[in-house]
């Protein structure tokens, strides 16, 4: 079982200040304390990252891998900026792995990079059309992904499929059918695709005194169906 560090994220206010002013220490404790926890890849996310973003994500990634000795999950929707960290990694510690490709047509050049790059990516099984209903529509997208990646180049043992975990809180039905995608992805392939999942998303917009116990007792039901990874804190 894989764990990705989830605390490096612009979302977080100590990250953010962080970043903007360019002092690699509160972001290198983060990375350290996640990766002497057990963490195998550290997650490194920087958002749209607009303006400056190949200059942020160089920075980041070599900021972190001066003291971690672990592989990276690249986490931006700007293309420059991800190739930008895919370039300053360090594959000396493990391949980068890409989050994230989709079935949006905007997400498909990401393939590109992961194959030109030799990086690991992941696959969230959604497109421009919404949501998926079911288990069964994720098996549909991720079919779709699949094919596409080999058109790349992009082998399939390289593709963490992603079922998209969404919140215990509003959606309860579809935690079941994420559950059921995580078991039929790996028939998908001989052998069977790996998978990962957004593990916080199941306990956004809960009670914070209950979002480690539904996030353990979710992890434990995914792990029986034979979950691969999972980006946690």
């Amino acid at each position: 079982m894989l764990i990705i560090g989830e605390k490096i994220s612009v979302i977080a206010k100590k990250v953010r200040e962080a970043m903007n002013a360019r002092d690699p220490k509160p972001i290198q404790e983060l990375a350290e304390a996640q990766w002497k926890a057990g963490a195998h890849f550290i997650d490194v996310n920087i958002g749209p990252a607009e303006d400056n973003g190949e200059d942020m994500m160089k920075w980041m990634v070599e900021s972190i891998q001066q003291v971690v000795k672990a592989p990276l999950c690249l986490d931006t929707t700007n293309k420059s900026a991800l190739e930008a960290g895919l370039k300053a990694h360090n594959n000396e510690w493990g391949r980068a792995l890409i989050n994230s490709t989709s079935n949006d047509p905007e997400r498909f050049p990401i393939l590109d990079l992961a194959a030109k790059h030799n990086a690991q990516i992941i696959a969230l099984t959604v497109g421009k059309g919404g949501l998926p209903a079911d288990a069964e529509e994720r098996c549909g997208i991720a079919a779709e992904i699949m094919g596409r990646a080999s058109e790349y180049g992009v082998p399939m043992e390289d593709i963490y499929l992603d079922p998209l975990i969404l919140q215990v809180c509003t959606t309860q039905d579809q935690l079941s059918h994420a559950l059921k995608a995580v078991r039929m992805f790996q028939e998908l392939n001989d052998p069977p695709m790996k998978t990962v999942v957004g593990l916080s998303n199941v306990s956004n917009g809960v009670p914070k005194a209950m979002r480690s116990l539904i996030d353990k007792t979710y992890l434990s039901l995914l792990m029986y169906e034979g979950l691969t990874a999972a980006i946690a804190n």
